[in-house]
């Protein structure tokens, strides 16, 4: 194993009514960085065999809204690393979105170009290689 700049994970994730907090069916913007820790998960397991822990978060920015009904691909590609720690970009981009009316309730469309919903950036901790 064996954690290198540039490595990349990406999940595309249906974002369930049952999230909608708000009104217009928007989803709390904590829906995104609980995203985040599932791919940083999945990097630190690719990389150093290990889950590692999230230590920090950077430079939250809540750009776009997220809805329910949202297809989301969630991006993180590792940007540097420590010993122990790794550094990792993050992204949530709204690729489909829910267009229901009363006359077609479960139409949908494909964005084109999709929506940059989210981004961020956060530390990771892993054991010491050993």
């Amino acid at each position: 194993m064996n954690a290198e700049v540039g490595a990349r994970v990406v999940h595309r994730r249906y974002v369930p009514y049952s999230h909608a907090h708000y009104a217009g069916d928007l989803v709390d913007g904590a829906y995104s960085l609980g995203l985040f820790g599932d791919v940083a998960t999945e990097m630190c397991i690719r990389t150093d065999g290990d889950e590692g822990l999230f230590a920090s978060y950077s430079d939250v920015q809540f750009l776009a809204p997220v809805r329910a009904g949202d297809v989301l691909e969630v991006s993180c590609e590792l940007v540097r690393v420590g010993r122990r720690s790794r550094v990792m970009d993050f992204a949530v981009t709204v690729v489909a979105r829910g267009a229901a009316t009363p006359e077609r309730p479960g139409a949908a469309a494909v964005l084109d170009p999709p929506v940059l919903a989210t981004t961020a950036t956060g530390t990771v901790v892993v054991p010491p290689a050993g």
